[in-house]
């Protein structure tokens, strides 16, 4: 139970929180310019800066003489007495699905051994003999140019596992991948090593909002943005103009290093996997149910892969 006091004082923090890392984008969105490195937090993932910029307390918390609280008001929030908390009943009973979906996924890839040989080389399968005309960043240099980055990817093993990236492969591309990811799939075969099963964490904390609370989804969002960073420096763009220096996976040197950092993304992903299986598992518990049922079906949807 939050006391009036705190729950009053702890949306500031956070906004100023939101307002630091959204400011930028804010500006470029107003004057039309584009990003190819921060944007994608905005574009490719749908949570909006105004929804980031809402405090959220989580499931099984209630705000003390909330009945003036805005919250109040919000979707998937009830107010009992003089408590403002998550409806934690009308949420399972909408986002039910959601729910299993993500704990099993988040689950299931924090039981596997992360994979750290992949290079980022996913975002040069990405331009793989296309014109510089038709790259999906086209108003940035390929580093080695069209032929040198075509080279590149012939010169390695391409390994992504992860299905949101590998639909973005070019035609050639695609049989050049030694697994063949789905969506459908996606639960038995995401593992942690992977830089957008990290970035991912984000997409699904905040399609968990109002029950994950607000400084997880942060927490998953700065992730997200350091990851990417990482993953666009590893690309095949020269972004030096816009302060990022390449990470040349194509040496030795930059493939110990892409693997270095890989790892660290690794491990904080597993922290937050553990907060949001906590958090699922919370709302679950609020509503009244066993958590246990959750846990039992991805036990059983593991040993059946």
């Amino acid at each position: 139970m939050l006391t009036e006091p705190t729950w009053r004082a702890a949306p500031a923090a956070h906004e100023a929180r939101v307002d630091a890392a959204t400011a930028a984008h804010l500006r470029r969105r107003s004057d039309g310019r584009k990003h190819p490195v921060e944007d994608f937090l905005f574009t490719y993932y749908s949570f909006k800066p105004a929804q980031l910029r809402r405090w959220h307390p989580g499931a099984g918390v209630g705000l003390a003489a909330g009945g003036t609280a805005p919250q109040r008001d919000w979707r998937h929030y009830t107010l009992a007495g003089d408590v403002v908390s998550v409806d934690a009943v009308g949420f399972v009973a909408a986002r039910s699905d959601t729910l299993r979906f993500v704990r099993d996924l988040l689950v299931r890839t924090a039981s596997r051994p992360g994979r750290f040989g992949c290079f980022g080389l996913h975002e040069w399968a990405m331009v793989y003999r296309q014109t510089p005309e038709d790259v999906r960043h086209a108003d940035y240099p390929l580093r080695l140019g069209s032929e040198g980055t075509d080279a590149v990817v012939e010169s390695h093993q391409i390994a992504c596992s992860h299905f949101d990236a590998f639909r973005f492969f070019t035609p050639p591309a695609v049989p050049r991948n030694a697994l063949s990811p789905t969506r459908a799939g996606q639960a038995a075969s995401e593992q942690p090593g992977c830089l957008h099963a990290g970035m991912d964490l984000y997409k699904w904390a905040h399609k968990l909002v109002p029950a994950v609370r607000s400084d997880l989804v942060m927490d998953c969002f700065d992730l997200a943005r350091e990851i990417r960073a990482l993953d666009m420096r590893a690309a095949p763009y020269n972004l030096r103009e816009l302060g990022y220096e390449p990470l040349l996976i194509e040496t030795p040197e930059g493939k110990a290093q892409y693997a270095a950092e890989q790892r660290g993304f690794a491990a904080r992903g597993l922290a937050l996997r553990t907060r949001l299986v906590e958090a699922i598992d919370q709302v679950w518990l609020s509503a009244g149910l066993d958590p246990g049922v959750l846990a039992g079906a991805a036990a059983s949807a593991e040993r059946s892969t």
